[in-house]
């Protein structure tokens, strides 16, 4: 797979790790300051939910650059006889 392959690749692999991750450790604010949405988490932990993120979103991107490095799939249109 192409640099840029790999580039795209991991950059959706990542937002749909990130996006999967969020609801993860999320508790309601106990006491909601006045002004703020009550829904909102009181300690979101966006950080470690990045590091993690990256993680497992380098690790799948490997994957799958090992999936398509070994022929399993095809990413080029087949030639015709």
């Amino acid at each position: 797979m192409s640099t840029t392959g790999l580039a795209v690749t991991f950059v959706v692999v990542w937002w749909l790790i990130f996006f999967t991750t969020l609801p993860f450790g999320v508790e309601a604010q106990h006491d909601p300051v006045p002004g703020t949405e009550p829904g909102a988490p009181a300690r979101p932990r966006l950080w470690i939910k990045a590091l993690v993120t990256t993680v497992l979103a380098a690790l799948v991107t490997w994957g799958i650059d090992w999936f398509v490095s070994q022929g399993f799939v095809t990413l080029r249109p087949a030639t015709p006889p």
